[in-house]
């Protein structure tokens, strides 16, 4: 999406489902208001196939010293999901951006995206570079062409990714049939939502944004600090594509031990407690 497209048709406006300085929609957290909090905003953005229920044990941890602001993202959740959109990386981004316009902050905050939103926070990041404290991606599903990875297993296990979504695009009743199961069991409820409501989008977010995407080349222009944290057992993280990440000198990694793609309680302690620390790595020169 260019600048004419931008200025032609706007970015729709998303679901701001959670705000702990807002009352009206104050969601899992503790009601303050921003000057009450001394620790920066939080923004929240969450993955595909879900809505802003992702961070439902994240919010309360930060609340009692955080503005947190939950986001759904096009398609998803309680936001719009134009007929005429193709869900790419831009769309989304565009949305998203449109949004934390909407909410006018006044001072530098943290972003936070999970899974498929944390390649759209990327992008932001790297676009909006004065805006920004701090970036945390959780669960990233960092993927690249196969023939650019160098180690062979690392090779074949990108390319599953690609082949696996492929079959989960061109099969609709089976997706649907198989994220219906799975969120049966999921510990958060409407974590997982793939339905015929929002399968364009989720079929367009997958291969627009998720299957095409430039977070490498994205994170190597965010100039501030970046923490990625992910559970050991994630089936959605590939490991060359978190290899090379890990080798930009402004990423620092966490791995948290027997936990998966959903911030889960202990998930969603380990992202806490990165929020409150100090950045651990200074951002590189722009």
């Amino acid at each position: 999406m260019g600048i004419l497209d931008r200025w032609l048709r706007p970015a729709p406006e998303l679901h701001v489902a959670g705000d702990t300085a807002d009352p009206d929609r104050a969601g899992e957290g503790v009601p303050v208001t921003p000057e009450d909090a001394p620790g920066p905003t939080v923004v929240m953005i969450h993955g595909i196939a879900s809505s802003s229920v992702t961070f439902q044990n994240l919010v309360p941890l930060l609340s009692p010293t955080h503005r947190c602001i939950t986001i759904d993202l096009l398609g998803f959740g309680r936001s719009p999901a134009p007929a005429d959109a193709s869900y790419t990386l831009e769309e989304h981004t565009a949305a998203v951006e449109a949004a934390i316009r909407a909410l006018r902050l006044r001072e530098p905050f943290v972003l936070v995206g999970h899974s498929l939103g944390s390649l759209i926070a990327t992008r932001y990041a790297a676009t909006h570079r004065r805006e920004l404290d701090r970036l945390v991606l959780v669960s990233p599903p960092i993927y690249l062409p196969p023939s650019v990875i160098g180690d062979q297993r690392d090779r074949a296990s990108m390319g599953l990714y690609f082949s696996v979504y492929e079959f989960m695009r061109a099969n609709q009743q089976f997706t649907t049939a198989a994220a219906a199961a799975l969120a049966r069991i999921a510990p958060i409820k409407n974590v997982l939502d793939v339905t015929e409501r929002n399968w364009q989008a989720f079929v367009l977010s997958l291969q627009n944004a998720i299957e095409t995407q430039t977070t490498i080349a994205d994170l190597a222009s965010v100039p501030v600090a970046v923490d990625v944290v992910y559970g050991t057992l994630d089936p959605f993280l590939a490991p060359g594509g978190l290899k090379i990440a890990e080798q930009l000198r402004h990423v620092t990694t966490t791995r948290v031990n027997g936990v998966d793609h959903i911030v889960r309680r202990k998930l969603a302690r380990a992202v806490a407690r990165i929020i409150d620390a100090p950045p651990a790595a200074p951002a590189p020169p722009v």
